[in-house]
């Protein structure tokens, strides 16, 4: 199956050249401010996109889902939308979940190192073979411009525990790239660079 990966598309995604797969995988934050129009008009765009199946999660700009989540659902349309839930997918078994340690005053933040925010995690199916996630594990593929890691202590933790075979997220613009350990491909997916500015490509994996 060839997986095409986006993220942090921000209200741009019709200025993204993206190539064809078998399955999207968008890891968050499509709206800007965060309103049910923005997410009207990313599902719209998402359906002149030709890929079999579209995998969804929300991020942190993406307001309504938080706070109007029945209306945002039914904006999104013709998409697997995926909030601490999984799916599977021709024999994949892929699971979403939007949360991230609290990042300033955004969407789906909870206490760094807190019991709910390990309560998220530990959702986590065993088994799982695509995790999407809006932010980062701690120091892989989050770190900031002024070098800080924004990524989860308790994240990095769980996905340890089940070794996912792919990790995909975005959140950190500055961190894109992939990187393998112990068995796990880890993409950060970010689209636009730290200026906003549509700079980086769609990453594609190819799984058995």
């Amino acid at each position: 199956m060839r997986i095409v990966i986006i993220s942090d598309t921000h209200n741009k995604l019709s200025q993204i050249s993206i190539p064809e797969g078998d399955l999207l995988i968008h890891c968050g934050d499509f709206c800007g401010h965060g309103t049910i129009d923005e997410v009207a008009r990313f599902s719209e765009q998402l359906a002149e996109l030709p890929h079999r199946h579209k995998v969804v999660i929300a991020g942190n700009h993406d307001w309504p889902f938080e706070r109007q989540n029945a209306a945002a659902r039914a904006a999104l349309e013709n998409v697997v939308y995926l909030e601490d839930s999984g799916v599977s997918i021709d024999g994949l078994k892929i699971y979403g979940s939007p949360w991230q340690p609290e990042f300033m005053n955004w969407a789906f933040n909870l206490p760094r190192q807190s019991r709910e925010l390990e309560d998220k995690w530990r959702c986590i199916p065993d088994g799982t073979d695509i995790l999407v996630t809006h932010g980062p594990p701690y120091r892989i593929l989050d770190a900031t411009r002024f070098g800080q890691h924004a990524g989860c202590e308790l994240l990095r933790r769980r996905v340890e525990e089940i070794k996912p075979r792919v990790h995909c997220f975005g959140h950190i613009h500055e961190a894109y790239g992939q990187e393998k350990r112990d068995g796990t491909l880890f993409v950060n997916a970010s689209v636009l660079n730290l200026w906003y500015r549509p700079q980086n490509k769609p990453v594609v994996v190819d799984l058995d």
